[in-house]
């Protein structure tokens, strides 16, 4: 505490001769600056303390009588710390009682004295180590503040830690297996051809190449999609804006997708309310509604329809697709935008789990948002929204 600073203290003494002597014993003091307000009553100290509420408490330590008209005992201390938890407390007692002090101090005194044993040194004493204390106190409160939210901050950043490396070590597993059985493939149809080539017909030999060029194809465009979505969690996946005719893009889209329909002879149905031209990066949107359309066709039952809406709204383009496929299990929704994650339900479709994780990506890249709507045995609606 500076010698040049002045003390404020707030004393709550009904005996007005001992608030005399008390005042009389603070003017002694010779290397602080002390300034005394006295009131009578615990009310016209909370009335006091109350105008800090406002203001700034001017106060820096509070003397308290522990026998007042209004209140008895320790049942003062309470409301004081209520009002002024950073203000330090001195409690006076005409008792020499040790548990009532021990008490005081335990509720959250930083001093108890004795009246009649106090004289100037001692009250002096008293109120410097009581208000040195009570900022020790609060010092280390706050670096107790501190460490708990760097703890909790720490604890944060090591489970986010632990699950990015659970995260690697599925990924890699994952990874590791979806190669695995398009290299299996290439592997024994190469090993067939090698070892009984010249006796297979022209006809065999064709379709082994096919299964080896279709292999082929999966590994590579499995290595291209885990490429996007490294990219993209780098933070490198830049959207490169230009004017694109929305309803002929998605025209396009339509045309392609309807030939991959296959045996299974679906039919696609495109609506456009009200779109033109809109400023997009074509190329992230063709990965986001050829993915989606792709998934309503790989996911829907033959001979059933796909709906895809096209609809301009406050200053929003919105894409709709709607299958009427096998659905999305509840269980499996929360993590269906996570890399590799796999519905239960689709085991025996062909996929590599990666899809919607790059449509999201493309979407979000867009500042546009993602939602679905899906019922299991009746289909699954996808809505892309993305700002004009």
């Amino acid at each position: 505490m500076a010698a040049s600073s002045e003390v404020k203290i707030l004393l709550i003494e009904d005996n007005l001769a001992e608030a005399r002597l008390l005042q009389e014993f603070i003017k002694q003091a010779e290397s602080t600056e002390f300034s005394i307000v006295h009131v009578k009553r615990l009310r016209e100290a909370l009335n006091e303390l109350r105008k800090g509420s406002v203001l700034p408490n001017p106060y820096n330590i509070i003397l308290l009588d522990l026998t007042l008209p209004d209140s008895q005992g320790l049942a003062s201390l309470a409301p004081l710390m209520n009002f002024a938890p950073s203000l330090p407390i001195v409690v006076l007692t005409n008792t020499n009682d040790d548990e009532l002090a021990l008490e005081a101090v335990r509720q959250g005194a930083q001093d108890y004295l004795v009246k009649r044993q106090v004289n100037p040194e001692v009250l002096i004493r008293s109120l410097r180590y009581a208000i040195e204390r009570k900022q020790v106190l609060e010092s280390l409160r706050a670096v107790n503040q501190n460490l708990e939210i760097r703890v909790e901050e720490r604890t944060a950043e090591l489970v986010k830690v632990q699950e990015i490396n659970q995260f690697k070590t599925e990924f890699v597993s994952m990874l590791s297996h979806d190669i695995r059985n398009p290299l299996n493939t290439i592997l024994l149809v190469a090993g067939l051809l090698q070892n009984s080539g010249d006796k297979l017909p022209q006809e065999k030999k064709l379709s082994h190449f096919q299964l080896m060029r279709s292999a082929i194809k999966n590994m590579a465009q499995l290595l291209d999609e885990v490429s996007f979505i490294g990219k993209a969690d780098s933070g490198k996946l830049q959207c490169e804006y230009e004017l694109i005719d929305l309803e002929a893009f998605c025209r396009q889209l339509v045309e392609e997708a309807q030939l991959s329909t296959g045996e299974k002879h679906l039919n696609i149905v495109f609506s456009c309310f009200g779109v033109g031209e809109a400023l997009c990066d074509e190329s992230l949107l063709r990965h986001i509604l050829s993915n989606l359309l792709s998934n309503a066709i790989k996911y829907s039952l033959p001979n059933s329809t796909v709906l895809f809406e096209l609809i301009s709204q406050d200053k929003r383009v919105i894409f709709r697709i709607q299958d009427e496929g096998i659905g999305i299990p509840e269980e499996d929704r929360q993590r269906l935008f996570q890399p590799f994650h796999r519905a239960t339900n689709v085991s025996r479709i062909p996929g590599t789990g990666l899809g919607l994780a790059i449509v999201k990506k493309c979407v979000e890249a867009h500042g546009g948002e993602i939602s679905f709507h899906s019922e299991v045995g009746v289909g699954t609606t996808f809505t892309v929204t993305l700002p004009l």
